[in-house]
């Protein structure tokens, strides 16, 4: 059975795209600091949208649906889940909720991760809840021609326990006595989680789950702001592709984390840039019009009223919906469709 040798990556010798990345994520996290002490009451409204985002972009990558609105109402307004789908997303709702509020009381063990993935399915019976996997698991990839292929076996079920107390035990002790970059510790810690693959079911949701909270922890908070679930569900096939990558030669111990380490401080940068890019929008004051105008230079092709509100969260949305005809009618947008399938593009910028 493998075993989590942080040691040998604290050794490593890396990269300069890995460390520009590393620096990079420190610089945004800094100006996100100034940011907050400037404007804390509009950024506050991102809050909420990032909630709805991570919440929805979780469950989607595993085929966990329901429509837009009751994703708003199971989020907001912590209405009853309906069917099983809306019981699987309220319980993502929920430990996102304890994360957001309580993340520094929740240790890295195997004790929490655990009560974690007990929530997860706070509103359905399901009777592993909360216990690590009971049937040996694999990861597959099914081809448009029909066959299947096993590309990853998880650890068995008898060497799960064992295990995932040895990744948190190896994590808390490179973390505590300072012996490794906490953006590289965090992208190995949920690599080696997704090889262990702890549980029958939801392991890729307790996996982001975890790299929000490990983040908090260790004091970079964009998750709070835009949603990392979002930004994986939009280019999955990288997500899958860095993670098979890294994979490789794991139970021998001479797997290479890089591509997923990578691919993860990617993520985490872009959205850092997006914080910027929306900081901007609220940092002077503005009309409702001219707010909406420049989130629209913002964006490139087609976009709908949702990608502008979320862009400007301290408008209401019958303000956005006003300055969105205004914009229409003065020729500087284009609108195509109708009801849920509105959208609109620039037909030209006002710097030409």
């Amino acid at each position: 059975m493998r075993t989590f040798n942080y040691f040998l990556i604290k050794e490593q010798k890396w990269d300069s795209e890995l460390l520009g990345l590393i620096a990079a994520i420190y610089k945004e996290a800094g100006k996100q600091e100034m940011y907050l002490k400037q404007r804390p009451r509009e950024l506050d409204k991102l809050v909420e949208i990032a909630k709805i985002q991570s919440t929805e972009a979780s469950n989607a990558i595993e085929g966990i649906v329901t429509t837009n609105l009751r994703i708003r109402q199971l989020v907001q307004e912590k209405t009853t889940p309906k069917n099983r789908n809306e019981q699987e997303i309220a319980g993502y709702r929920d430990v996102l909720g304890i994360i957001h509020e309580s993340f520094d009381a929740i240790p890295i063990t195997q004790n929490y991760i655990l009560q974690l993935h007990k929530i997860l399915y706070n509103h359905m019976n399901n009777p592993v809840a909360g216990r690590t996997k009971t049937v040996q698991n694999y990861i597959s990839a099914t081809y448009p021609d029909g066959h299947t292929e096993t590309l990853f076996t998880p650890l068995a079920p008898y060497e799960t326990p064992a295990a995932l107390d040895r990744l948190c035990a190896e994590y808390n002790r490179v973390i505590g006595n300072m012996e490794l970059e906490p953006l590289i510790a965090i992208p190995v810690f949920i690599h080696d989680f997704l090889c262990i693959h702890p549980f029958n079911d939801g392991n890729g949701r307790i996996s982001r789950l975890l790299t929000t909270l490990l983040l908090y922890r260790n004091g970079f908070f964009v998750g709070r702001y835009i949603s990392l679930e979002a930004k994986i569900a939009k280019n999955k096939d990288l997500y899958y592709d860095a993670l098979a990558a890294s994979q490789n030669g794991w139970h021998e111990g001479t797997d290479d984390p890089v591509p997923f380490i990578k691919y993860l401080l990617g993520t985490i940068l872009a959205a850092y840039k997006d914080f910027s890019d929306r900081f901007e929008l609220v940092e002077t004051k503005r009309s409702a019009l001219d707010t909406v105008r420049l989130a629209t230079e913002n964006k490139i092709g087609r976009f709908n009223k949702q990608d502008i509100r979320e862009l400007c969260p301290s408008l209401s949305i019958s303000s956005i919906e006003g300055a969105l005809r205004k914009l229409v009618d003065s020729g500087e947008l284009k609108r195509e469709g109708t009801g849920k399938n509105t959208c609109y593009y620039r037909t030209y910028s006002r710097n030409g």
